[in-house]
Formats: structure tokens, C-alpha cells, sequence
């Protein structure tokens, strides 16, 4: 190896200084800084190169090679050579009174923690002497009771939560008039018709298991309204029209309730030709399960539109409109007629969209029959409808013995069977504007007399005859 000098090393990279404190065996050398490697290598190398004749003071011996390490690495910058040389005796006063200090700090450390003291040999797997076992375990013991008393915090939350709620005394009970909207959800109206900031949410799940429809009178407690709520909701329900909710329930179901053939006839006393065709010729009563049948363009919609304003104006009746799968321009035009929808869905709207907006009409009007009122569930059409709902959706119609009525009227294509009474449209005559617009062939009414009387009927019997000639 070369002589070494300190110009020579100073002016060498880092990673040749590594190189040459490696080959030297000199250790932790990757720590030191490079002014600090400089000096470890030349003391390594027993190099004497200080400048006697430049700084007129001796080299520096072993013994100050680490106290200018030991400053270095606190963080001091180092001072050169010369600036070390004229302040050396004012370090060595210092590091001597820093060096007496921390012989008194390790004294008292010493009395105060004697088991830190001891040699490593006494310790443990973790570092710990047999003394440290007491100290371990209190600290043990005071992390249990810790994570004891969080634990204990949510259920003594929860305890005060549930005081303050017995504290908030008796609960507050609420009665109004149930307004059912087009989800299956509703609001109890403090202040009937009229909406206001103390009505109470119903949800859809407690209409449909008290079977509530639009107008019934009910009562019970309610709760404020939670986080991101708007108004306070129904808890449960207590009574209903002044009846007590358990014995409402308990009635028979919808399905199993008897039916008869329908025997009050609606009376449109509309001018109307196509209305006055239908009320006398395939007239149609509360219970009825009626089909506007026809082709395309044969006027379906247009027939059961104006059939529905005619039905609108009977008093006693609740009439429900649904457009399942129409053209877009045709749903302004039930509204321009006083006809509001619960659902209105283009020809676009998918299979089970139409499905379900049918199936939550006709489910709101059989609550309504089964308490002993009149519902009428309009809907146009039945041919986007999966045929087994549709189907369904027409059977629930029926004239309830001793009770109330759910009357089915719906377009489609063709008649699906089970019918009580078939308004079939012909296309021709609505074509070149000869109305009525009905072909009274395709046409009829199961148990006519029961509606019009036997001379009605007979009247009926010989328009189709004529027509056929």
C-alpha cells in the first residue's frame, strides 16, 4: 500500500476511503463521516501527519482521535486542523466537565435502576432481568385495566343512552291520515290533505303488513328523526280507523275472501258514443275483470282513457291509474284529462319495471276492498307485463260478498283468459272514424242480466245478431 497522507485522502472519494478503511480492518468506518474517516484511517495507519511547522503544536495522540469522533457524531461541525490546535485546551476543559457529568448521571442511574446495571449475561430472551419480572407484570396488570375500562365504555354509553331515553318520559303518539306515494312508502298527515313539517314517515314494509291504503285513519308513537332524516317515523301502528291494528290484521286474506259475479252496473251517462257502446252493450260492474282488446291503432288507449274519466266522476270510487309500457306523448295527455298516474313508464321501461308498477297498484287496491270500499285499477297495457303477473293482476278483481270491490279494466293485444267482460276494438272502423269503434262479435260480458236485466240482455243478444247479418 501506498503512503498514506491526509491531502491524498481528503481529495479520494467516499467509496475509496471505504476501500482503504476496509483493508485496514477498521470497524464501523461506514458510520463516520468523511473528515472523521480521514482521521480514523490515518490513526489506523499509525500516519503521522500533522503539520508541526505550519501549526507549531504537537500531532495529536490516540487518545483525542475518539474525542473528536465522539463530537462529530453529536452533531458538531468539524473545526480544521489549525482552529483545533489553538482551542484544544478549551475542549479538553469541556469534554472533562461533560465527562464528570455523565459519570454523575450514570451514578444516579445506577441507585435509582440497579437491575439496568447489571451485566447482559443476567438478562433474559426479551433483555429483562428476574428483576424486571414485578415491573413487567404491573405493567401488565395496568394494560388490562385499561382495555377493562374501554371495553366497559360502550356499554356504559349505552347505558346512559338508554336512561336518557327512559328519562325522555312516556312516548309521544301521533294520529293521522295515511297518504300512500308510488314506492309502496308513505306519510301519515297530521294536518290532512295538506303536507306539512310535522307529518310522520311510514315506511313500506308496515303499509304492507297493516295493509294501509290511502285515507286510513291511523295512530301510534313515533320517533324523532335520526341523522340525514327529515321527519320523524312511524314505530308502529296502534289502530287503525279507531280499530285496533292486531284485530284489522287478523281478517281474512284478500284471496280467500268470497266473490260473486258483479251485479251493480257502473253508470257512465257519458254522451260518448264508444262510452255509450260499452256501458249498454258489454257494460261492465263494481267486481268487473274487464280487457280493452284490438289491434294496433285500434284505439285502446284512447277508450280506456276517457272510460277512466267517466269512472273519476262516480262518487265512492278510488280510481288508480297505471301506464305500463306506453307511447312517451301519451302520459301528458292522462294528466291533461284529470287522470294522475301512481306509475307511468314508457314502451321502453323493462318487463319487471312494468311488472312491478302493476303488481303495487293492484296490491293497494285490494287493501282498499278488503276494508270494504271500491277500488278501480286502470291499466294501460298488459302486453309488456310477464303474462303470469298479468294474469294475476287480473284475477284480483272481484265483487266482494257483503264487502267492497276491486274492478280491474286493462288493454292488451288480445283477451288473456278469464275475463268477465271483453271491450274488443276493431281496427277498420277506427280507422275511418265509424263509432263506436267495437266489435260487438268479439265483444261480451259473462252474466249480462245480472247487470242490465233480462231485457238488457236480450237487447245485447240481438245487436250481435244484427251485426253478424
Amino acid at each position: 500500500m501506498s503512503v498514506l497522507s491526509r491531502d491524498a485522502l481528503e481529495g479520494s472519494p467516499l467509496a475509496d476511503l471505504h476501500l482503504i478503511a476496509s483493508e485496514l480492518g477498521l470497524d464501523g468506518f461506514r458510520r463516520l463521516r468523511k473528515a472523521d474517516l480521514v482521521d480514523a484511517i490515518l490513526v489506523k495507519a499509525g500516519v503521522d501527519d500533522a503539520p508541526a511547522a505550519d501549526a507549531g503544536d504537537d500531532a495529536p495522540s490516540e487518545d483525542d482521535a475518539p474525542k473528536r469522533r465522539t463530537r462529530a457524531r453529536g452533531g458538531r461541525s468539524r473545526r480544521t486542523r489549525d482552529a483545533d490546535s489553538d482551542e484544544e485546551s478549551g475542549d479538553d476543559a469541556v469534554d472533562a466537565k461533560a465527562e464528570d457529568k455523565a459519570d454523575e448521571v450514570k451514578s444516579d442511574d445506577a441507585e435509582e435502576r440497579p437491575a439496568r446495571t447489571r451485566s447482559r449475561g443476567g438478562r433474559g430472551r426479551n433483555g429483562r432481568t428476574s428483576e424486571d419480572a414485578p415491573v413487567e407484570r404491573e405493567r401488565r396488570g395496568r394494560g388490562r385495566a385499561s382495555a377493562a375500562t374501554d371495553d366497559d365504555a360502550p356499554a356504559e354509553r349505552r347505558g346512559r343512552g338508554r336512561a336518557s331515553e327512559e328519562d325522555a318520559g312516556p312516548e309521544k303518539i301521533v294520529s293521522g291520515t295515511i297518504e300512500v306515494l308510488a314506492n309502496g312508502s308513505g306519510f301519515l298527515r297530521v294536518s290532512p290533505p295538506e303536507p306539512s313539517d310535522d307529518d310522520v314517515y311510514v315506511s313500506a314494509a308496515q303499509i304492507r303488513r297493516c295493509e294501509l291504503v290511502g285515507g286510513d285513519v291511523v295512530a301510534g308513537p313515533v320517533r324523532a328523526p335520526r341523522r340525514s332524516e327529515r321527519y320523524p317515523s312511524l314505530v308502529r301502528v296502534d289502530t287503525i280507523n279507531e280499530q285496533s291494528a292486531d284485530e284489522v290484521s287478523e281478517g281474512t286474506p284478500f284471496d280467500a275472501l268470497p266473490a260473486t259475479f258483479p251485479t251493480e252496473r257502473f253508470e257512465l251517462g257519458d254522451a260518448d258514443a264508444t262510452l255509450k257502446a260499452i256501458e249498454w252493450l258489454t257494460p261492465i260492474g263494481r267486481g268487473s275483470r274487464a280487457v280493452i282488446s284490438g289491434a294496433a291503432r285500434s284505439g285502446k288507449t284512447e277508450a280506456l282513457r276517457r272510460l277512466g274519466v267517466a269512472l273519476n266522476a262516480i262518487e265512492g270510487l278510488e280510481v288508480t291509474v297505471v301506464l305500463a309500457g306506453v307511447r312517451p306523448e301519451e302520459i301528458g295527455e292522462w294528466t291533461a284529462a284529470g287522470l294522475e298516474p301512481v306509475q307511468s313508464l314508457s314502451l321502453g321501461a323493462s318487463t319487471d319495471a312494468q311488472t312491478s308498477a302493476v303488481e303495487r297498484a293492484v296490491d293497494g287496491a285490494k287493501r282498499v276492498a278488503a276494508r270494504g270500499g271500491n277500488a278501480v285499477v286502470l291499466v294501460d297495457g298488459l302486453d309488456g307485463v310477464q303474462q303470469q303477473a298479468a294474469r294475476r293482476a287480473l284475477a284480483a278483481a272481484r265483487n266482494i260478498v257483503d264487502g267492497g270491490s276491486l274492478t280491474v279494466v286493462a288493454t292488451a293485444s288480445a283477451p288473456l283468459g278469464g275475463e268477465t267482460a271483453v271491450i274488443a276494438l276493431d281496427v277498420a272502423l277506427t280507422s275511418t272514424g265509424r263509432l263506436p269503434a267495437l266489435d260487438l262479435v268479439a265483444s261480451g260480458t259473462v252474466r249480462p242480466e245480472l247487470l242490465v236485466g233480462d231485457a238488457g240482455a236480450a237487447a245485447i243478444a240481438q245487436a250481435r245478431a244484427d251485426a253478424l247479418a
